[in-house]
Protein backbone atom coordinates (compact mmCIF):
# COMPACT_ATOMS: atom_id res chain seq x y z
CA UNK A 1 0.00 0.00 0.00
CA UNK A 2 1.54 3.44 -0.97
CA UNK A 3 0.81 5.09 2.56
CA UNK A 4 2.79 8.81 1.31
CA UNK A 5 0.33 9.72 -0.89
CA UNK A 6 -2.58 8.60 1.64
CA UNK A 7 -0.66 10.98 4.10
CA UNK A 8 -0.39 13.77 1.86
CA UNK A 9 -4.14 13.46 0.01
CA UNK A 10 -4.67 13.50 4.12
CA UNK A 11 -2.92 16.86 4.43
CA UNK A 12 -4.78 18.40 1.59
CA UNK A 13 -8.10 17.85 2.67
CA UNK A 14 -7.35 18.90 6.04
CA UNK A 15 -6.29 22.30 5.18
CA UNK A 16 -8.83 22.49 2.16
CA UNK A 17 -11.78 21.71 5.01
CA UNK A 18 -10.54 22.83 8.48
CA UNK A 19 -7.95 25.61 7.05
CA UNK A 20 -7.67 29.07 8.51
CA UNK A 21 -7.97 31.73 6.25
CA UNK A 22 -4.72 34.31 6.35
CA UNK A 23 -2.53 36.34 4.36
CA UNK A 24 0.86 36.12 3.64
CA UNK A 25 3.64 37.98 2.77
CA UNK A 26 3.49 36.98 -0.99
CA UNK A 27 -0.18 38.53 -1.10
CA UNK A 28 -2.10 35.78 -2.41
CA UNK A 29 -3.87 34.79 0.43
CA UNK A 30 -3.71 31.02 2.34
CA UNK A 31 -5.30 28.57 3.83
CA UNK A 32 -3.48 27.23 6.64
CA UNK A 33 -3.14 24.73 9.44
CA UNK A 34 -0.31 24.29 12.04
CA UNK A 35 1.72 21.14 13.29
CA UNK A 36 1.38 18.15 11.39
CA UNK A 37 3.55 15.28 10.88
CA UNK A 38 4.19 12.83 8.03
CA UNK A 39 5.76 9.47 8.16
CA UNK A 40 6.97 6.81 5.63
CA UNK A 41 8.70 3.56 6.23
CA UNK A 42 11.30 3.49 3.10
CA UNK A 43 11.56 -0.11 3.07
CA UNK A 44 7.81 0.61 1.05
CA UNK A 45 9.33 2.59 -1.47
CA UNK A 46 11.50 5.68 -2.78
CA UNK A 47 8.96 8.49 -0.96
CA UNK A 48 8.09 10.35 -4.45
CA UNK A 49 4.01 10.76 -4.84
CA UNK A 50 2.11 9.27 -7.66
CA UNK A 51 -1.12 11.27 -7.54
CA UNK A 52 0.74 14.05 -9.97
CA UNK A 53 4.60 13.69 -11.48
CA UNK A 54 7.08 15.61 -9.52
CA UNK A 55 9.72 16.91 -10.90
CA UNK A 56 12.59 14.91 -10.30
CA UNK A 57 15.88 15.93 -11.65
CA UNK A 58 15.12 19.35 -10.65
CA UNK A 59 14.89 18.20 -7.35
CA UNK A 60 18.10 16.32 -7.37
CA UNK A 61 19.86 19.36 -9.03
CA UNK A 62 18.25 21.17 -6.22
CA UNK A 63 19.80 18.75 -3.42
CA UNK A 64 22.74 19.03 -5.74
CA UNK A 65 23.15 22.68 -5.19
CA UNK A 66 22.41 22.24 -1.03
CA UNK A 67 25.52 19.71 -0.87
CA UNK A 68 28.10 21.65 -2.72
CA UNK A 69 27.41 24.80 -0.58
CA UNK A 70 26.43 26.92 -3.47
CA UNK A 71 23.95 29.68 -3.09
CA UNK A 72 24.22 31.46 -6.61
CA UNK A 73 22.04 30.21 -8.92
CA UNK A 74 24.21 30.33 -11.91
CA UNK A 75 24.55 26.11 -11.21
CA UNK A 76 20.73 26.11 -11.35
CA UNK A 77 19.90 27.26 -14.19
CA UNK A 78 22.79 26.37 -15.97
CA UNK A 79 21.36 22.39 -15.54
CA UNK A 80 17.55 23.64 -15.92
CA UNK A 81 16.40 24.03 -12.44
CA UNK A 82 14.07 27.45 -12.38
CA UNK A 83 12.44 27.37 -8.86
CA UNK A 84 14.69 29.97 -7.23
CA UNK A 85 14.80 32.56 -10.18
CA UNK A 86 11.77 34.37 -9.31
CA UNK A 87 13.39 34.78 -5.47
CA UNK A 88 16.68 36.44 -6.97
CA UNK A 89 14.64 38.81 -9.60
CA UNK A 90 12.69 39.56 -6.82
CA UNK A 91 15.95 40.35 -4.61
CA UNK A 92 17.62 42.15 -7.86
CA UNK A 93 14.67 44.68 -8.22
CA UNK A 94 14.02 45.27 -4.39
CA UNK A 95 18.13 45.96 -4.04
CA UNK A 96 18.64 48.34 -6.55
CA UNK A 97 14.94 50.22 -6.10
CA UNK A 98 13.40 48.76 -9.32
CA UNK A 99 9.48 48.55 -10.11
CA UNK A 100 7.94 46.15 -12.66
CA UNK A 101 7.75 49.54 -15.03
CA UNK A 102 11.06 50.74 -14.74
CA UNK A 103 13.14 47.65 -14.31
CA UNK A 104 16.12 47.44 -17.08
CA UNK A 105 15.90 43.54 -17.36
CA UNK A 106 12.86 41.18 -17.86
CA UNK A 107 13.44 37.77 -15.99
CA UNK A 108 13.91 36.03 -19.28
CA UNK A 109 17.02 38.92 -19.35
CA UNK A 110 18.22 38.93 -15.80
CA UNK A 111 18.24 34.80 -16.25
CA UNK A 112 20.42 34.71 -19.43
CA UNK A 113 22.85 37.06 -18.00
CA UNK A 114 23.64 35.10 -14.57
CA UNK A 115 23.99 32.61 -17.14
CA UNK A 116 26.48 33.83 -19.96
CA UNK A 117 27.97 37.31 -18.49
CA UNK A 118 30.30 36.98 -15.80
CA UNK A 119 29.27 40.86 -14.71
CA UNK A 120 26.52 40.07 -13.93
CA UNK A 121 26.96 36.87 -11.70
CA UNK A 122 27.01 38.14 -8.47
CA UNK A 123 23.51 39.38 -9.04
CA UNK A 124 22.57 35.96 -8.91
CA UNK A 125 23.58 34.69 -5.15
CA UNK A 126 21.23 34.56 -2.59
CA UNK A 127 22.91 34.83 0.26
CA UNK A 128 24.10 32.50 3.11
CA UNK A 129 20.81 30.45 2.73
CA UNK A 130 20.59 26.32 3.14
CA UNK A 131 24.47 25.16 1.39
CA UNK A 132 25.98 27.98 2.60
CA UNK A 133 24.47 26.90 6.16
CA UNK A 134 24.90 22.84 5.91
CA UNK A 135 28.48 22.80 4.09
CA UNK A 136 30.37 26.62 6.15
CA UNK A 137 28.05 27.38 9.31
CA UNK A 138 29.97 30.64 11.18
CA UNK A 139 33.17 32.84 11.03
CA UNK A 140 36.00 30.83 10.06
CA UNK A 141 37.01 28.26 10.16
CA UNK A 142 34.16 27.36 9.01
CA UNK A 143 31.99 24.97 10.34
CA UNK A 144 30.98 22.14 7.55
CA UNK A 145 27.84 20.41 9.24
CA UNK A 146 27.79 17.75 6.58
CA UNK A 147 31.13 16.48 7.20
CA UNK A 148 30.75 16.36 10.93
CA UNK A 149 27.07 14.45 10.05
CA UNK A 150 28.67 11.72 8.25
CA UNK A 151 31.87 11.48 11.11
CA UNK A 152 29.31 11.16 13.73
CA UNK A 153 26.81 8.56 12.39
CA UNK A 154 29.96 6.04 11.57
CA UNK A 155 31.56 6.79 15.07
CA UNK A 156 28.68 7.68 17.75
CA UNK A 157 25.73 6.09 16.14
CA UNK A 158 23.67 6.78 19.30
CA UNK A 159 24.63 10.37 19.59
CA UNK A 160 21.31 12.32 20.13
CA UNK A 161 23.00 15.37 18.45
CA UNK A 162 23.06 14.56 14.61
CA UNK A 163 21.58 17.46 13.98
CA UNK A 164 22.07 20.07 10.68
CA UNK A 165 20.31 23.56 10.93
CA UNK A 166 20.20 26.17 8.42
CA UNK A 167 18.45 28.77 10.54
CA UNK A 168 21.10 30.89 11.39
CA UNK A 169 20.10 33.77 13.62
CA UNK A 170 23.08 35.76 12.84
CA UNK A 171 22.45 35.55 9.14
CA UNK A 172 18.86 36.01 8.30
CA UNK A 173 18.62 39.20 7.62
CA UNK A 174 21.37 38.71 4.84
CA UNK A 175 19.21 35.70 3.19
CA UNK A 176 17.11 36.57 0.00
CA UNK A 177 14.24 33.94 2.40
CA UNK A 178 14.78 32.34 5.33
CA UNK A 179 14.71 28.90 5.60
CA UNK A 180 11.47 26.89 4.96
CA UNK A 181 12.82 23.55 5.74
CA UNK A 182 15.06 24.87 8.48
CA UNK A 183 16.82 21.90 10.47
CA UNK A 184 17.46 17.91 10.21
CA UNK A 185 18.07 15.16 12.51
CA UNK A 186 19.28 11.79 11.88
CA UNK A 187 18.98 8.73 14.52
CA UNK A 188 19.98 5.46 14.03
CA UNK A 189 18.55 2.12 15.82
CA UNK A 190 18.89 -1.66 14.88
CA UNK A 191 21.27 -1.07 12.19
CA UNK A 192 18.89 1.62 10.59
CA UNK A 193 19.40 5.31 10.10
CA UNK A 194 16.06 7.61 9.59
CA UNK A 195 15.75 11.20 9.16
CA UNK A 196 13.40 13.81 10.37
CA UNK A 197 13.28 16.95 9.00
CA UNK A 198 11.73 20.28 10.69
CA UNK A 199 9.76 22.89 8.29
CA UNK A 200 8.73 25.96 9.31
CA UNK A 201 6.49 27.15 6.76
CA UNK A 202 5.07 24.59 3.80
CA UNK A 203 3.72 25.26 0.78
CA UNK A 204 1.66 21.91 0.67
CA UNK A 205 0.67 21.74 -3.07
CA UNK A 206 4.13 23.08 -5.08
CA UNK A 207 6.81 22.97 -1.56
CA UNK A 208 6.21 20.08 0.00
CA UNK A 209 6.05 17.18 -2.39
CA UNK A 210 9.75 18.47 -3.53
CA UNK A 211 10.85 18.43 0.11
CA UNK A 212 9.37 14.96 0.78
CA UNK A 213 11.25 13.28 -2.20
CA UNK A 214 14.78 15.19 -1.33
CA UNK A 215 15.00 14.43 1.92
CA UNK A 216 13.97 10.80 0.88
CA UNK A 217 17.13 11.21 -1.51
CA UNK A 218 19.51 12.79 1.49
CA UNK A 219 18.66 10.07 3.72
CA UNK A 220 19.69 7.23 1.15
CA UNK A 221 22.93 9.35 0.84
CA UNK A 222 23.70 9.37 4.05
CA UNK A 223 23.19 5.74 4.04
CA UNK A 224 25.25 5.45 1.18
CA UNK A 225 28.49 7.02 3.14
CA UNK A 226 27.59 5.21 6.51
CA UNK A 227 26.23 2.13 5.59
CA UNK A 228 23.22 2.00 7.48
CA UNK A 229 19.93 0.26 6.23
CA UNK A 230 17.09 3.26 5.37
CA UNK A 231 14.48 3.62 7.97
CA UNK A 232 11.79 6.13 8.64
CA UNK A 233 11.64 9.41 6.70
CA UNK A 234 9.79 11.62 8.67
CA UNK A 235 8.80 15.66 8.40
CA UNK A 236 7.12 18.08 11.15
CA UNK A 237 5.61 21.25 9.57
CA UNK A 238 4.15 24.03 11.27
CA UNK A 239 2.48 26.26 8.93
CA UNK A 240 0.99 23.96 6.41
CA UNK A 241 -0.71 26.08 4.04
CA UNK A 242 -2.27 26.15 0.88
CA UNK A 243 -2.03 29.30 -1.72
CA UNK A 244 -5.56 30.02 -3.05
CA UNK A 245 -4.88 30.20 -6.63
CA UNK A 246 -3.95 26.46 -6.08
CA UNK A 247 -7.48 25.53 -4.32
CA UNK A 248 -8.94 23.43 -7.50
CA UNK A 249 -5.38 21.80 -8.08
CA UNK A 250 -5.42 20.54 -4.75
CA UNK A 251 -9.41 19.21 -5.21
CA UNK A 252 -8.17 17.57 -8.04
CA UNK A 253 -4.98 15.89 -7.02
CA UNK A 254 -7.28 14.42 -3.96
CA UNK A 255 -9.65 12.62 -6.50
CA UNK A 256 -6.85 10.57 -7.92
CA UNK A 257 -6.09 6.98 -6.90
CA UNK A 258 -1.97 6.29 -5.84
CA UNK A 259 0.33 4.01 -7.63
CA UNK A 260 2.73 1.97 -6.07
CA UNK A 261 5.72 3.94 -5.23
CA UNK A 262 8.99 3.43 -6.95
CA UNK A 263 12.63 2.34 -6.11
CA UNK A 264 15.66 4.21 -5.84
CA UNK A 265 19.16 2.84 -6.16
CA UNK A 266 22.32 5.17 -5.53
CA UNK A 267 24.71 4.00 -7.97
CA UNK A 268 27.40 5.82 -6.27
CA UNK A 269 28.08 9.18 -4.48
CA UNK A 270 30.15 11.70 -2.71
CA UNK A 271 28.34 13.54 -0.59
CA UNK A 272 30.47 16.09 0.43
CA UNK A 273 31.38 17.05 -3.01
CA UNK A 274 27.62 17.26 -4.01
CA UNK A 275 27.76 14.47 -7.12
CA UNK A 276 26.57 11.36 -7.22
CA UNK A 277 24.70 8.84 -9.77
CA UNK A 278 21.18 7.36 -9.12
CA UNK A 279 18.70 5.11 -10.71
CA UNK A 280 14.99 5.38 -10.39
CA UNK A 281 12.49 2.93 -11.48
CA UNK A 282 8.79 1.89 -12.03
CA UNK A 283 7.92 5.48 -11.14
CA UNK A 284 4.24 5.45 -12.23
CA UNK A 285 1.97 8.59 -11.78
CA UNK A 286 -0.69 10.54 -12.87
CA UNK A 287 -0.20 13.66 -15.08
CA UNK A 288 1.21 16.75 -13.51
CA UNK A 289 -0.91 19.42 -12.11
CA UNK A 290 0.44 23.16 -13.03
CA UNK A 291 -0.10 25.80 -10.49
CA UNK A 292 1.49 29.42 -9.97
CA UNK A 293 4.69 29.65 -7.81
CA UNK A 294 4.35 32.59 -4.99
CA UNK A 295 7.33 34.38 -4.40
Amino acid sequence: MNRLDEQYRGLLAEVLHNGIEKQDRTGTGTLSRFGHQIRHRMSDGFPILTTKKVAFKTMVTELKWFLRGDTNIKYLVENGCHIWNGDAYKAYKTKYGYDDIDCPLSVGEFITKIKTDDKYRHLGDLGPIYGAQWRSWGNKPYLDQIEDLVINLKTNPNSRRHLVSAWNVEDLGRMTLPPCHYSFQCYVADGKLSLMWNQRSADLFLGVPFNISSYGLLLLLLCKETGYEPGELIGSFGDVHLYKNHIEQAKEQISREPFNLPKLKILSSDILTGEFEYELSDYKHHESIKAPLSN
